[in-house]
């Protein structure tokens, strides 16, 4: 995957209608919460290109990537060594076709969330663990570009259930869209439209 952080293909979810699923990365330097219509900047500015690293090697990276976020519960539990391993992890993924333009095209699809430090997300997930009455499944960011290659819309998700009152099967979602551009090699701009819920 060109783009930095989200790397991989995940396995389909039961009883989940998404038509492609991918893992989503994410750092509080790359998805932050911003008022509606404020612009903000979203992804790092690549660094100078070096040299091409093999399919293999990018696999590897990838691979301790996913190895260093696990049993951080998404970033709820980790340490400031487990943060500075992630991070490493993080970069080095970044380094793959660093200085190439965002291919939206491989951008394009439904990402599950596997770990971030975004306070804003961070918040709901120490809600959960904290209150046993309010449970958060899973965060999912969709990507639709079409044809474009300018631009396109995202959707965050997050799928939410208090028990015995919203159910897992039918609980509630969370939807925030919002409008991206973009504006160098590898940087994108957010514009925040609407932030809705849904009942299932």
């Amino acid at each position: 995957m060109d783009l930095a952080l989200a790397s991989m293909y995940s396995p389909p979810i039961e009883n989940t209608p998404v038509p492609k699923l991918k893992r989503l990365v994410s750092t509080h330097r790359l998805i932050r919460k911003f008022s509606s219509q404020q612009m903000c900047q979203c992804l790092a500015t690549s660094t100078a290109p070096k040299p091409q690293m093999t399919e293999f090697e990018l696999e590897k990276r990838k691979h301790n990537l996913l190895t260093a976020i696990q049993d951080t519960q998404r970033g709820l539990v980790t340490t400031a060594d487990q943060r500075f391993a992630i991070e490493e992890a993080m970069v080095s993924v970044e380094g793959y076709d660093a200085g190439v333009h965002i291919d939206l095209a491989k951008v394009e699809g439904t990402w599950r969330l596997q770990y971030t430090s975004a306070p804003d997300v961070l918040i709901l997930l120490e809600s959960a663990a904290r209150f046993s009455f309010f449970q958060v499944g899973q965060i999912f960011q969709k990507f639709e570009c079409g044809d474009r290659t300018d631009g396109g819309v995202v959707r965050n998700v997050v799928r939410w259930s208090i028990p015995t009152i919203l159910e897992e099967q039918e609980g509630a979602s969370l939807l925030v869209s919002a409008k991206f551009s973009v504006v160098s090699q590898r940087n994108i701009y957010l514009q925040f439209e609407e932030v809705s819920s849904a009942f299932c």
